[in-house]
């Protein structure tokens, strides 16, 4: 359903809204079952006739439904697409925890570290400069300490290469196991 906007091949590269959408989907999962979501966006693009990106819409679930919501109301998915009932908007942009795991800010994952579309593609950075997290956390990994970081960016300071670590360290794990890459790859 969700078709990376930038590659179809590997690396797969997804484009700021994909990960919006893609970040929706994980919020819709909190409060009902893949199912639900399934029937949801079906009926978004087959009765529904919309042909936005996903990242278009807004969304709100319960245990029991998925709402389609637009400025004057909001449209059942899943079972009665003629009720309009009385919601609340959630941020998917803000935190929330998925499985018991803190899932980040998307524009802020990090006290130090901010995503903006503007600002290379959405690629995390430093707050206030350009420089990528992850260059910052591939120096920490090398052995550079925090405060040695300033000697190759000027503009990083030892507390913002930490958070660019920390952030690093989150993201990495989420990776695969290297016998379950090796296992699909073979």
């Amino acid at each position: 359903m969700l078709v990376p906007e930038i590659s179809a091949i590997r690396p797969v590269l997804y484009s700021f809204r994909d990960l919006v959408a893609l970040r929706a989907c994980v919020k819709l999962r909190n409060d009902t079952s893949l199912q639900k979501i399934r029937r949801a966006l079906d009926t978004l693009r087959d009765d529904l006739g919309e042909r936005e990106h996903l990242s278009a819409y807004q969304f709100v679930a319960d245990e029991s439904t998925i709402y389609l919501v637009e400025p004057e109301r909001a449209t059942d998915l899943v079972r009665n697409k003629t009720n309009l009932v009385i919601y609340q908007m959630v941020d998917v942009l803000k935190p929330f925890y998925r499985d018991g795991r803190h899932i980040p800010d998307l524009l802020r994952p990090r006290e130090h570290v901010a995503v903006d579309p503007a600002v290379r593609g959405g690629i995390p950075v430093i707050e206030g400069t350009r420089v990528p997290y992850d260059d910052v956390a591939a120096l920490l990994r090398d052995g550079v300490s925090a405060e040695g970081i300033s000697d190759y960016y000027p503009s990083v300071s030892a507390t913002a290469a930490r958070d660019a670590g920390d952030f690093a360290d989150y993201v990495d794990s989420y990776e695969p196991l290297k016998e379950q890459r090796e296992a699909a790859a073979g």
